[in-house]
């Protein structure tokens, strides 16, 4: 099996050797974990230090915002986005579009996201947030087959992808619908027990991944996970 490595120093380690080439991974976890980080890290270390180009996809966030967020880790994303290595698009799904469907809405949006990809050859993919859904689409039905239909669709553009999910924060919570580990081939869940934070990597498919908590940290160099160290299920809240 061809994997990605995640880029995240540490994490590969716990996945035997990266993530599934061609998966989409649930990234869970509540407010001031880590998700985005991780996410933007992924792209960034996949285009500077494996060529491989990404496309960072904003449900609600402003573009400018990512690229201030990823400017305070010393990343030179300017150089990349002038290789067409790393793009960052915002979904416009704004309610002025509603006289379409929003599944009609959604098909529009792939088709863009498709054109980018083959325009840049992107291999990465994340999608912040799945959790943003939810202002449009109350039905749990509906949200379930949306959110599998959106995330087969982008499975099929050949990419490897993150989809973030905000959650309550609570360990038992691995997404915010209780419908997104499911239609994923892979969860990663963020925790913060004030001051610590940790990752636990719930599920992967076809990969003999660590069952254990492992601390990591946020500093000026992003996340650094402690592969070798490892923390009590009762140590989370």
């Amino acid at each position: 099996m061809e994997r990605v490595k995640t880029g995240v120093k540490g994490v590969d380690e716990l996945l035997e050797g990266g993530i599934p080439e061609g998966s989409a991974v649930l990234l869970t976890g509540g407010s001031g974990t880590g998700k985005t980080i991780f996410a933007l890290q992924y792209l960034y270390e996949g285009a500077k230090t494996y060529n491989e180009p990404g496309i960072f996809i904003t449900l609600e966030g402003n573009v400018k915002n990512i690229t201030w967020n990823m400017e305070n880790f010393n990343w030179d994303i300017k150089k990349l986005q002038d290789k067409n290595l790393l793009k960052i698009y915002r979904l416009n799904l704004e309610p002025s579009r509603f006289d379409d469907s929003f599944e009609e809405l959604i098909e529009k949006e792939l088709d863009i996201i498709a054109d980018m990809v083959k325009d840049i050859g992107a291999v990465r993919l994340a999608v912040d947030s799945t959790t943003a859904f939810g202002v449009w689409i109350k039905d749990k039905g509906q949200m379930r087959y949306l959110l599998y239909k959106f995330t087969n669709a982008l499975k099929d553009l050949n990419c490897t992808n993150l989809l973030i999910s905000e959650t309550s924060g609570k360990k038992d919570r691995l997404s915010a619908f209780e419908v997104e580990e499911f239609v994923s081939d892979g969860v990663i869940a963020l925790y913060l027990t004030p001051p610590h934070r940790s990752m636990f990597i719930r599920k992967m498919r076809g990969t003999n991944h660590s069952k254990y908590i492992h601390p990591f940290e946020i500093s000026n160099q992003a996340i650094t996970v402690k592969p070798k160290e490892t923390l009590l299920w009762e140590a989370v809240r």
